[in-house]
């Protein structure tokens, strides 16, 4: 456990394989993914599919959430990510089907794979190797390689800015290189205000993190800034160990707000972080502002995020990048090493012997 958020040496004493360092690289994970672009090129049938379906699961599967919601106003056609063994009814011939996994031997990647292969569906692949780089490359499937060692959640640049590229390509999306300028730069920016060089006292990230210790953070998402909720709870799930949850505005107004009368140690348990943005609709705004007031009426503490930059891909990974420092902190604090999954492990080989 580390009491002291400034303190480096407890630091590299928890997080031996520099979980920190890829957390600090987004930035250029994003920069390095975008010069490859210009190598990667697709076949000419895979224009205008009638809709997207990413395949993933877990941390290779975010860059299909996170594409769905930077695409949300400019993409005519739909983007799903499928985090499942099969695939819905109506991907065809003319879905454009891109596999991702890190590891590329995600089972569940792998058989939804076939699935679009049997489907004759236009299939790409984003991966690091396994039996799914294998299989690309056997058929001759235009693959997008993934040479960086981290874990699957931590390569993040490698699956956003590639899933965007495929779409322009694609002749689906425009150009992505002005929103894609102003979220590197929005990050870099940030990171000169939450990077373990910078203390507490300055350091909202730090001191998030610390509000959230030893409490259930749930994050309340909206619009655009849905996947980066979802991202924030599995985040806090996989680095932290930590229970999280997350939620979307304006849904949880017809559900969630009812659970607020709930028991009196929610008061004590609970942290909500409410994502803000002057691009939500302006009844998503009014809706937030409302909700954060019953939360303070229920007396369950709620932290308000607002979201930088000006574009939709730049608040997003700007606040997905806020998110991954508030992670890696809390984990400190709970003396985990942020890295390993040890029970996500455990189940995969449960599961295989199943």
């Amino acid at each position: 456990m580390v009491t002291d958020l400034d303190d480096a040496d407890a630091f590299r004493r928890l997080d031996p394989e520099d979980m920190l360092r890829c957390i600090r690289e987004l930035p250029q994970q994003c920069r390095d993914a975008w010069a490859y672009s210009a190598e990667f090129a697709l076949p000419p049938r895979y224009r205008y599919p009638k809709d997207v379906v990413v395949l993933g699961m877990g941390g290779s599967a975010i860059g299909g959430s996170v594409l769905s919601d930077a695409v949300r106003n400019c993409c005519p056609v739909p983007v799903l990510v499928n985090r499942d063994y099969t695939l819905p009814a109506f991907v065809d011939q003319q879905t454009l089907a891109i596999a991702c996994s890190y590891s590329g031997d995600t089972e569940e990647t792998l058989c939804a794979f076939e699935d679009a292969l049997a489907r004759q569906s236009m299939v790409a692949v984003i991966s690091g190797g396994g039996a799914l780089s294998k299989r690309a490359v056997d058929l001759g499937i235009p693959l997008w390689p993934i040479r960086y060692v981290s874990q699957p959640r931590a390569a993040l640049g490698y699956f956003v800015i590639p899933l965007l590229s495929i779409l322009h390509k694609s002749e689906l999306i425009p150009d992505p290189g002005t929103d894609f300028a102003d979220a590197v730069a929005e990050m870099e920016a940030l990171q000169s205000k939450i990077d373990a060089s910078v203390p507490t006292a300055a350091n909202p990230a730090k001191q998030l993190a610390l509000k959230l210790h030893g409490r259930v953070p749930i994050i309340y998402g909206a619009e655009h800034l849905t996947a980066a909720a979802r991202r924030w709870k599995g985040q806090l799930n996989e680095n932290a160990k930590s229970w999280s949850f997350f939620e979307v505005i304006p849904e949880l107004n017809h559900n969630s707000v009812a659970g607020y009368r709930g028991p009196d140690w929610v008061q004590d348990k609970f942290i909500v972080i409410g994502f803000a943005s002057d691009l939500f609709s302006p009844r998503n705004q009014v809706r937030l502002q409302v909700t954060q007031e019953m939360l303070a009426e229920f007396g369950v503490p709620c932290v308000s995020l607002k979201a930088r930059g000006k574009s939709i891909l730049a608040q997003i990974l700007s606040t997905i990048y806020f998110g991954d420092y508030v992670s890696y902190y809390l984990a400190m604090l709970y003396g985990v090493h942020p890295s390993p999954v040890d029970n996500i492990t455990a189940l995969k080989k449960r599961l295989r012997a199943s």
